[in-house]
């Protein structure tokens, strides 16, 4: 068995408190987690009834065992009030309730509660199902994934009445509930990603233009989690997420480059960093150029993503000597190139008011929260016709597989002696008996289905 526990990056959570400090909006800073496994179980159906009239005066009243309930859903929700994985540390097991058992008098058994997961929104959410893996995107708010459908209700003995068997005991267990493991990976939605080499100063930078307050010392890989804060100018407001330093190799996973790159994916501008004065003794040219060259080998789009230039630590000498040639090495105008100081916020305002003004006119990618009455997405399973089957041999018996087939012994209670009657004449009649004849089944030989062992008989199949 899988387990439940997997590493999960720790990052810093933006909880946004709309009081001004300064012109800027407040960001209390806390634990933030970007990536999580979970475990959820949908509820398995209620067992049909089979029970049978007993009023006065009616001696032999007929079958009137009820159905099962269905089980619980399990969902996620893509729900904007959070913006962390963080509960997930906490919490890592979902399962949704049973349904309720049939009745006498054709009395249904309740429906199991469903079991709603919310999300942050631009979670991706993946599994594996029959050998395959499937990602669901949650970007817009409220969208919802139909993670794990509850069981169908067991079928009550008044459907197995017929002019030949008017006294059925005969009565079909609720189907199981489905389980899976879930990856869940968090992709920050920003306007603005910084990126860069470590200490290249963006800490510095996000802590002075928001009220975001990043760990911050001199030395490489301060950061070890993305730091988002909201940034305003004017009636301007934008978020802006501090991505921790890049280095050569990323999009090999090199450092921590995987759990750093997803989150540039969705930012609509970047702001790219560059220690000009080259205090940890790297080229400034040179870290810009690898930089860009880790954004197009992660994801070819991204070196395409409109990007601005800030020539950073233009307070220290080094800057201004290294200044005129990194510019002239540059391979981009000059209108997008800023030399600024974050230390002594130096140039960080006319950047600022650039970084509002280029926001503006770009387009904001379409996230409106869904229509109330919009279905839940699904996993995009590969359409399969229920009623087909194969038959294999195994070292000590045979295994017949088919979703149909499965489905019904999953629900079939081998304790009622009718049942092991109708899993005769459903075989005989599917042309699964004729399959294992051909396939060369013998007397006494075990054949599988589902988790039920069963032996051939050239007369009727026992469990």
């Amino acid at each position: 068995m899988r387990q439940l526990w997997r590493k999960c990056c720790s990052a810093i959570l933006a909880l946004f408190c709309f009081g001004k400090v300064t012109g800027q909006v407040i960001v209390v800073a806390g634990d933030f987690f970007d990536q999580a496994q979970i475990f959820i179980r949908s509820g398995s159906g209620g067992n049909g009834s089979a029970s049978f009239r007993r009023e006065k005066y009616v001696p032999r009243g007929g079958p009137d065992g009820g159905d099962g309930g269905r089980g619980g859903h399990v969902y996620l929700v893509a729900d904007p009030q959070f913006n962390t994985l963080l509960s997930f540390r906490y919490q890592r097991s979902f399962t949704a309730s049973s349904g309720g058992h049939g009745m006498s008098q054709k009395r249904y058994g309740r429906q199991g509660a469903d079991v709603v997961v919310p999300v942050p929104v631009g979670t991706v959410i993946r599994a594996e199902i029959d050998g395959v893996e499937y990602a669901i995107d949650l970007d817009r708010p409220g969208q919802r994934l139909l993670a794990a459908r509850g069981g169908k209700g067991g079928l009550g003995n008044v459907h197995f009445a017929t002019s030949t068997r008017q006294v059925p005991r005969i009565a079909e267990l609720g189907e199981p509930g489905e389980e899976l493991y879930l990856d869940l990976e968090l992709k920050l939605i920003a306007d603005v990603g910084l990126v860069g080499f470590p200490n290249a100063g963006k800490s510095t930078l996000l802590s002075v233009v928001s009220a975001a307050r990043p760990k911050i010392a001199n030395y490489p890989f301060t950061t070890l989690q993305p730091n988002l804060g909201i940034v305003e100018v004017g009636h301007e407001r934008f978020v802006m997420a501090d991505i921790p330093g890049l280095i050569e190799g990323a999009h090999h996973g090199v450092g921590l480059g995987f759990d750093f790159l997803r989150h540039v994916e969705r930012t609509r501008l970047l702001l790219h960093l560059v220690d000009t004065a080259g205090v940890d003794g790297r080229e400034p040219l040179d870290d810009y150029r690898k930089i860009n060259s880790e954004l197009q080998q992660y994801q070819p789009e991204l070196a395409e993503r409109p990007q601005i230039v800030v020539l950073n630590k233009m307070d220290l000498p080094e800057a201004h000597v290294n200044l005129e040639r990194v510019r002239q090495g540059l391979d981009v105008p000059y209108d997008q190139i800023f030399c600024i100081s974050a230390a002594t916020r130096e140039g960080v305002d006319a950047l600022m008011n650039t970084l509002a003004v280029r926001l503006r006119d770009m387009p904001v990618p379409l996230r409106e929260p869904v229509e109330r009455d919009e279905p839940p997405l699904a996993w995009p399973l590969p359409e399969v016709d229920p009623d087909a089957f194969t038959v294999d041999q195994e070292d000590d018996g045979w295994r017949v597989c088919g979703r149909k087939i499965e489905r019904l012994i999953a629900m079939t209670n081998f304790s009622q002696p009718e049942s092991l009657d109708r899993i005769q004449r459903v075989l005989d009649a599917t042309g699964i008996s004729e399959a294992l004849i051909k396939a060369g089944v013998n007397e006494g030989d075990t054949v599988r289905i589902g988790k039920a062992d069963l032996v051939w008989s050239d007369t009727e199949t026992y469990g």
